[in-house]
């Protein structure tokens, strides 16, 4: 039995299609990701906590689903559009169905959705409130629901995704790094083990005296959903421990970094999702594809009143993808170095980072 579904924008669009995934009602931004690949990342990826997600890619699920590609304990994002939903995935190492795995985590899914018109309409209007309901549901309340909710900007997300007590990964390593937590990726911490370099994952609002008594020889922040000028410990705890330790930030952890030496923040009209991003290093001129995931940026304007530097910008829209400071040992990246799915042009900035490490 086909069961229908809807999605309503707070412009008074009312898009219906077929009902995959959990039968409830979620709230969100409605964002676009281009990733021919990469929907069970993307899903288990807290930085898209509070959206709802819509690959333009046309086919999802047709590689099923395993827990080896989690890039955290379950799903973040709030639902999932799609134009066609594939209901005999084929790989080796799927254990489920799209449908399945969103029903495990009470996810809304929609299929039969026009992904093409729907993302030029983001792209001519910006990334706009949402409404995906799986359930009976009149037009005009799912049309109220979408306008009166609050806007991703208003929001406490990071608190949703991070941790609420230390974990910590690969104690026989000699060398370890404290992860200040907005919402950190499964892949961020490989990255790290894999260079034989240990993690203690910590609370971003932990007070930087506890985070040095756990005698990390480096601080990563990592990535992150929502609104950066939100995370106001995280910016406190960066400007306190920017003057003791080599610290390098991930997405939302450089527009934190960013704005602790005093740039400026700003949303974007419709972000930066995907695996094809192309960047440019400003110190070698080398071009590099990136995979990126977020809706607000720094202002490049901003950068030049303060103690930072670009060191990489964004070929697409002159957007900063990698900065640094002057004098302290201080940098960061606005894409996913750590990629999975997506491009690996990126993975030696790891090594930069822990080469830094070392050296101080």
């Amino acid at each position: 039995m086909i069961r229908e579904a809807k999605l309503a924008l707070e412009d008074g669009t009312i898009l219906k299609g077929e009902s995959f995934g959990f039968e409830t009602t979620k709230t969100g931004e409605v964002v676009f990701a281009t990733g021919m690949t990469g929907y069970v990342e993307s899903l288990t990826d807290p930085s898209y906590k509070g959206q709802l997600l819509m690959n333009t890619y046309p086919l999802q699920g047709n590689y099923g689903i395993s827990e080896k590609w989690f890039q955290s304990e379950g799903i973040k994002a709030e639902g999932f559009i799609v134009r066609e939903e594939s209901k005999h995935p084929s790989h080796a190492k799927s254990t489920k169905s799209l449908s399945d795995f969103l029903s495990e985590y009470e996810i809304p899914g929609i299929s039969g959705i026009d992904t093409r018109a729907l993302t030029i309409k983001i792209r001519e209007h910006g990334a706009m409130k949402g409404v995906l309901s799986t359930e009976d549901i009149e037009d005009e309340e799912i049309l109220e629901m979408a306008k009166t909710q609050q806007g991703i900007e208003e929001l406490d997300l990071v608190d949703q995704v991070c941790v609420k007590k230390p974990r910590i990964f690969g104690e026989d390593f000699k060398k370890r790094v404290a992860i200040l937590d907005c919402g950190i990726k499964n892949n961020s911490i490989n990255a790290l083990l894999k260079r034989e370099t240990g993690v203690v994952v910590l609370p971003y609002k932990m007070d930087y005296k506890e985070i040095l008594d756990y005698d990390p020889d480096g601080i990563l922040v990592s990535s992150g959903p929502g609104n950066p000028e939100r995370v106001k410990e995280a910016i406190g705890n960066v400007q306190k421990l920017s003057e003791r330790l080599p610290m390098w930030g991930i997405c939302l952890g450089q527009q934190i970094i960013g704005l602790a030496f005093g740039a400026k923040i700003y949303k974007m009209k419709f972000g930066h999702r995907g695996i094809n991003q192309p960047i440019k290093d400003l110190r070698t001129n080398k071009v590099s594809i990136t995979s990126q995931n977020h809706g607000f940026t720094i202002d490049p304007k901003s950068i030049d009143d303060t103690q930072l530097r670009m060191t990489q910008m964004n070929l697409n829209d002159g957007t900063p993808e990698g900065l640094e400071h002057k004098e302290l040992p201080v940098s960061c990246v606005q894409y996913h170095p750590e990629a999975g799915p997506g491009p690996h042009d990126t993975d030696y900035t790891f090594d930069r980072f822990l080469k830094i490490v070392r050296e101080y």
